[in-house]
């Protein structure tokens, strides 16, 4: 979704980027056939219809302490899956009632967001065994949050979850009702929680080891109608990343890193790690050289790859990509003009023809695997399309798409887009043929390469 209709009314008085303004700052096509990989692939596993409906899975996550994969779906089941695939088992239903966190699940965007395992979760006598997160919509609104918007009104809560498991290694979530580390009282239904995760390339003793990135939305409607991501008193519109185990915290549910970039700056939430984010839903870490990358969602006419780091202003809601923000238009006059701003490295618009109503997602630098082809690429897509794309992850661009490639899927000789797989495994299923294919990236042990959608229940891998 990418625009609510109620929103209309907040992004028809925005004002316009400046008198050089376009819908359509790369007017040259993303290459449609140039530079393609063809990649072939299997179907790893299939997690199965959630109450007559495919699955929408939104997240895959390795835990390796088991051997096994987690599959969070936005309906509130999670799934774990060996490492073979051929095992797919129910491990936790959020929305089950004996844990009082009715999901929020209606439309295309609330949900269960995100799950995180601590990476000490097999450890015993270890802080963090036995414990993972959860980052969910719910529509039980009665506890009091401990973040508001900047105004009215209030559609759900956005609660952070923390799970312990008696046994880490059990089939299933053997453990007690969850405790809540904090709530975010959200204005509209779109533009939620993003992404949470533990950086896989911290060793123990490393500062950043068991902190947990929490991606953080701007609240929705359309163009941040309350300037939240900007604002370094509010939560929205940033990354945070917190000590789930710490006590610091206004609440003293979680800590807050000393080493965060905004401990000492005087109204600032001390939680921030970067700001000046519109959407966004994943990110990860380069294996080899330590980068922080995000797939930040775009407002009318701009999705972005940037690079992250501790302070970073990312632009929104001044710049979308490297343009300055007008809602319907983006201003061309002064591309990239503000050196206190994080530009992306990767960017694409909603005009190009490969794509429809575009949403990004991905985003894996691949380093090690199988897929030889796919070697050091920075690998991206587009949620609606389902379109899979790569630029160097060596030599990363400075903006715009020109150097963006396509990634397309074998099928017995025949070159194919995900969205014409997923449309074709509906047919065989029975069903109508999806419209859009809901992409979701994912990787597992030893560079592994996941598709994940939410219209077929098939998860895909690529092999060689």
């Amino acid at each position: 979704m990418r625009i609510h209709p109620i929103f209309l009314t907040a992004l028809l008085i925005a004002s316009p980027a400046s008198a050089q303004g376009t819908n359509n700052p790369f007017e040259k096509p993303i290459a449609a056939t140039d530079g393609v990989i063809v990649v072939e692939f299997v179907e790893f596993a299939t997690i199965p219809d959630i109450g007559g409906e495919a699955p929408r899975m939104m997240t895959m996550v390795d835990e390796p302490g088991t051997k096994r994969l987690f599959v969070s779906t936005m309906r509130g089941p999670i799934f774990s899956l060996s490492y073979d695939g051929k095992t797919v088992m129910p491990y936790l239903d959020v929305n089950a009632p004996e844990w009082g966190v009715p999901v929020q699940s209606k439309g295309t965007e609330r949900g269960v967001q995100s799950i995180a395992f601590h990476p000490q979760f097999t450890q015993r006598g270890a802080r963090g065994y036995g414990r993972f997160y959860t980052y969910t919509d719910t529509s039980n609104m009665t506890p009091k949050a401990d973040f508001l918007p900047s105004g009215d009104p209030h559609t759900h809560d956005l609660v952070l979850l923390e799970w312990t498991a008696k046994n880490p290694v059990a089939g299933r979530y053997d453990g007690g009702v969850p405790r809540e580390l904090f709530r975010v009282a959200h204005p509209y239904p779109n533009h939620n929680g993003g992404m949470i995760g533990f950086n896989p390339l911290t060793p123990p003793r490393d500062p950043d080891f068991g902190l947990l990135y929490v991606g953080s939305a701007d609240g929705g409607s359309g163009g941040d109608p309350f300037n939240h991501a900007q604002n370094l008193a509010s939560v929205f519109g940033k990354i945070l990343r917190i000590d789930p185990l710490g006590t610091n915290s206004a609440n003293g549910q979680y800590g807050i890193p000393a080493s965060n970039p905004f401990v000492k700056k005087a109204g600032a939430l001390g939680e921030i790690y970067a700001y000046g984010l519109r959407n966004p839903q994943r990110f990860s870490w380069d294996a080899k050289n330590g980068r922080m990358l995000v797939a930040d969602i775009g407002q009318n006419i701009v999705e972005k790859i940037s690079l992250v780091t501790a302070g970073a202003n990312l632009g929104w809601n001044k710049w979308e990509g490297s343009f300055t923000y007008g809602s319907r238009e983006v201003g061309t006059a002064n591309q990239r003009g503000d050196a206190a701003v994080t530009y992306p490295v990767a960017e694409f618009d909603h005009s190009d023809p490969l794509l429809r109503r575009p949403a990004i997602t991905g985003v894996y630098a691949y380093r090690e695997g199988a897929m030889k082809q796919l070697h050091n690429t920075l690998i991206f897509g587009d949620n609606p399309s389902g379109e899979i794309f790569y630029v160097s992850a060596d030599d990363l661009p400075k903006g715009g798409q020109d150097p963006i490639r396509r990634i397309l899927f074998n099928d017995k000789g025949a070159s194919k887009t995900l969205l014409q797989l997923i449309q074709e495994k509906n047919t065989a299923q029975g069903k109508t043929p999806a419209a859009r294919a809901d992409l979701r990236l994912a990787v597992g042990p030893q560079g592994q390469m996941f598709v994940m959608n939410k219209r077929d229940g098939i998860i895909r891998l690529l092999v060689p």
